[in-house]
């Protein structure tokens, strides 16, 4: 088939070039601006472009890809498909209706569940076992368009928002095109959505990182998962702040009653761990970062850092 691309992270390049090992002819990448990265400010490609022009595929980059210029420009190509993967901009209809076949967007959740920005992490974050990929005929609505096909992938128990969005990347590449195969077939039978029984998975930010320690240890380690790599979980540790990268929860023994010590007190320390109590539990912290430091297990970070029981973490200075 003859494909129009769009999408700009690291999230659609398997896409990208799964259907272009697939045979299709991808007759132009479309993806976001170049932006500017680093110190130097020196503006970078994005995954996107960087893969397309390796495959000598052709690059359009618009700042609004509903401008009718645009949306002009794009028919020219006379494109018999629109894949979309995490492109970052709202399609107007003209462009959903600009092809035979639409535009199938690769969405990573097991639709109508986490329609929205960032399924990936809130998989995690509300302690769901099982996730996946759906391909769906895209509409006007947020992530609201007819499925098309869905793939399973099981979210394991020390699973990262990085780790989980790699196996999602490869599964919607897979799933990408076996899609256009079927839709060229035409053995596909779209479903209608339905209501969707979880909340819409909003968009990431940094304060979202910052532990409330009234919460349950379950919760608090669910959230350091959920948020690695970004925008990652911290709190406040001797007036700085302390990036948590792995904990875990600690079994409580039965039987055993101690008095409860207010939320984010630290209760013990150990070769390479340490406790803390939060609002249900206690959760242990094994791996941190300190601000311009490395981030290390904590064995590592002892040898050069006294924590000391009874010492209260807080939330972090916004």
């Amino acid at each position: 088939m003859k494909v129009i691309f769009m999408g700009t992270p690291d999230f659609s390049v398997g896409t990208l070039e799964a259907l272009a090992e697939a045979g299709h002819e991808i007759c132009l990448a479309v993806t976001q601006p170049d932006k500017p990265k680093g110190r130097g400010k020196e503006m970078q490609f994005p995954p996107v472009k960087e893969a397309a022009v390796s495959r000598g595929i052709p690059v359009f980059q618009p700042k609004k890809v509903r401008d009718p210029e645009c949306v002009e420009y794009l028919k020219r190509f006379q494109a018999d498909v629109c894949v979309v993967v995490a492109f970052g901009q709202i399609l107007p209809k003209e462009i959903l209706d600009m092809t035979p076949f639409g535009c199938v967007n690769v969405h990573a959740s097991l639709l109508p569940k986490y329609r929205g920005a960032a399924p990936i992490q809130w998989a995690i974050l509300r302690g769901e076992q099982v996730t996946g990929v759906t391909t769906m005929q895209m509409d006007e609505g947020l992530d609201t368009g007819d499925m098309l096909l869905k793939t399973e992938v099981p979210i394991t128990p020390e699973e990262t928002g990085e780790s989980l969005h790699d196996k999602l990347s490869e599964a919607g590449a897979r799933l990408a095109a076996r899609t256009l195969e079927e839709l060229a077939a035409g053995t596909l039978q779209p479903q209608k959505q339905g209501d969707s029984p979880t909340p819409y998975a909003k968009m990431l930010d940094k304060k979202m990182g910052n532990i409330d320690w009234t919460r349950s240890a379950a919760e608090i380690e669910r959230l350091v998962r959920g948020l690695n790599s970004w925008p990652s979980a911290y709190t406040r540790w001797n007036r700085k702040v302390m990036k948590i990268w792995k904990a875990g929860v600690r079994n409580e023994e039965t039987g055993h009653t101690t008095e409860k010590a207010a939320p984010g007190t630290i209760l013990a320390v150990e070769k390479d761990s340490f406790s803390v109590q939060t609002g249900d539990g206690v959760l242990l912290v094994e791996e941190v970062q300190l601000p311009g430091k490395k981030h290390m297990d904590v064995q590592a970070f002892l040898r050069g850092n006294a924590v000391v029981p009874g010492t209260l973490l807080t939330a972090a200075e916004p």
